[in-house]
């Protein structure tokens, strides 16, 4: 059974949980008051989500358009303490995805000394990136965008730094994961993925790659419990008051990438420090599209908009800039 976990605020400010059905018609969760809370106690308990819910039983219907309209939904995962949240991802895992970040660091037309690092670590990924079960395959470019308070919910505002040089979106699939007490990971679904990023700072020097992903990040209403279809077909769009300024589908699931889930899973709770227990991961896998690549500057006010086949419900945030910040370090 596949659920689909929404966390939002009642019209008298209680936070509860949801599942919600394809249709998007959902019901309270009894007994929890956050996804965490619902995940640990299936962990501890040796049972699956879907079990656990069961047992706790649904109770009245909610309104999660409603709910949405009046701001109360907020991101699928939080932890009560943001520090134990990690967002990360993984690039050049998808199909088409070297070609705009070729084109980005400036590749040459032909000549395997002259690719660039980028293409060369995409290419490992296609010769392997699926290895057979049980082995270890290529090894993807990672990277940290930050912890618990990177994190916004739907139709929450993404905000770029006053110092950012390009404000872009990045449609991606995210998986939701849980550390157990054993130290294992424990992945509760997939969420749709806004990985902001600034492509003009990364597009100087591809060593700004890590500069670049420090910004917020946003997921969608829902974690799809349950493996995501092999394709995943969606559309990314930006609008600019009534006008859609720019508008493209993009492609994921494993049949569209470059890696499996699983390679790309190892590659990140390989390292003993993601696999603290009690912390959340919020692991953004990829994507092939991006408005950047197409020549599009976007400004404050503008609203990404991303949906994909498997969700009910898409994401929505709009752009906005912070004020200029005086950064004093001090000496004690």
């Amino acid at each position: 059974m596949t659920l689909r976990l929404i966390q939002f605020v009642t019209a008298t400010g209680e936070r509860r949980v949801a599942a919600a059905q394809d249709d998007g018609s959902a019901q309270v969760v009894n007994g929890v008051s956050s996804t965490y809370e619902l995940a640990t106690a299936a962990i501890r308990e040796g049972i699956s989500l879907d079990a656990k819910v069961t047992a706790l039983g649904l109770g009245e219907a909610v309104d999660i358009a409603v709910a949405l309209s009046e701001g109360r939904v907020l991101a699928p995962i939080d932890h009560p303490d943001s520090a134990h949240l990690h967002v990360t991802g993984t690039g050049l895992t998808h199909l088409g995805s070297a070609e705009s970040r070729n084109k980005m660091h400036q590749a040459a037309a032909s000549g395997e000394e002259n690719l660039t690092d980028s293409m060369r670590m995409f290419l490992m990924g296609v010769e392997g990136g699926k290895p057979e079960a049980g082995k270890v395959g290529a090894q993807p470019e990672w990277f940290y965008k930050g912890n618990g308070a990177t994190l916004v919910g739907p139709n929450v505002p993404l905000q770029s730094p006053s110092f950012a040089e390009d404000a872009g979106e990045e449609p991606e699939m995210a998986g939701i994961y849980i550390i157990g007490e054993d130290g294992n990971a424990y992945r509760l679904g997939f969420a749709l993925a806004n990985e902001f990023s600034d492509h003009i700072v990364e597009k100087q020097n591809y060593l700004w790659l890590a500069h670049s992903k420090l910004r917020p990040a946003s997921i969608g209403v829902e974690i799809r419990t349950g493996d995501l279809p092999k394709s995943v077909e969606g559309t990314a769009r930006i609008t600019r008051g009534n006008e859609v300024v720019w508008e493209k589908p993009f492609l994921s699931g494993e049949d569209n990438m470059s890696h499996t889930f699983a390679n790309l899973e190892y590659h990140h709770f390989k390292y003993a420090l993601f696999r603290q227990p009690g912390d959340i991961h919020v692991h953004c896998f990829g994507t092939s599209t991006a408005s950047f690549g197409d020549g599009i500057r976007t400004q404050d006010g503008d609203v990404f908009e991303i949906e994909a086949s498997p969700f009910v419900f898409g994401l929505r945030n709009e752009l906005t800039t912070t004020k200029e910040e005086k950064i004093v370090v001090r000496a004690l």
